[in-house]
């Protein structure tokens, strides 16, 4: 089980939700963070506000009905992402991958396209590698929100790091809504049901 179940202090919280991205105003808005404007979209939605931690996230505890919820950002950088994820699990003492929720930016799916998908491989994404590095997992749940791929493989970086055309952005801006969306259906209908109702959408 690697860090699952282990330290931390007081009741185990239910659910972990990271949005991936990289901090700081050079990078917002970007195709690699749309797992970070998830977070943010959740957290207006929840009335909570995302705050400084010890473990370098930007961290806000929450509540979908008897469910204790923990969203979170992590400060590392994206390819340093486990360093912070595997904190907050030994923090919030979460107890399996399964109920660790990834939101991540997905070039394996055209702009705007959204998919649930539970455990599996990690489509070479570096800020989902960090994390079962860190956990000695890969059974996390993503939320995987398309942007699309360039035309040549060498120029990944600059299409996930570049400004977004305005058109696409609007998209993506309509799918980081659906993403929150699909968080809170995991949460409290389960993944099957969230599968069922989102996976199908653009099919």
């Amino acid at each position: 089980m690697g860090l699952f179940g282990r330290a931390g202090k007081g009741d185990p919280f239910d659910w972990l939700v990271v949005g991936l991205g990289n901090p700081g105003q050079k990078y917002a808005r970007t195709r690699h963070n749309v797992g970070e404007e998830t977070i943010a979209r959740l957290a207006v939605h929840r009335g909570v506000k995302l705050k400084g931690g010890r473990d370098n996230a930007l961290v806000a505890e929450t509540r979908f009905g008897d469910q204790r919820v923990v969203l979170a950002f992590p400060l590392t950088f994206m390819n340093d992402s486990g360093q912070a994820v595997s904190a907050l699990v030994r923090r919030y003492r979460v107890e399996s991958p399964e109920q660790l929720i990834v939101v991540h930016d997905e070039l394996d799916l055209p702009p705007g396209e959204l998919k649930i998908k539970a455990g599996g491989g990690l489509a070479g994404h570096n800020g989902l590698r960090s994390i079962k590095q860190h956990l000695k997992s890969q059974d996390f749940l993503r939320v995987r929100i398309g942007v699309g791929k360039p035309d040549a493989k060498e120029l990944g970086k600059g299409h996930v790091l570049s400004k977004v055309p305005r058109s696409e952005r609007e998209l993506l801006d309509i799918t980081v809504h659906e993403a929150a969306g699909a968080v809170e259906a995991i949460i409290t209908e389960g993944i099957d049901a969230a599968m069922r109702q989102f996976n199908s959408k653009r099919a």
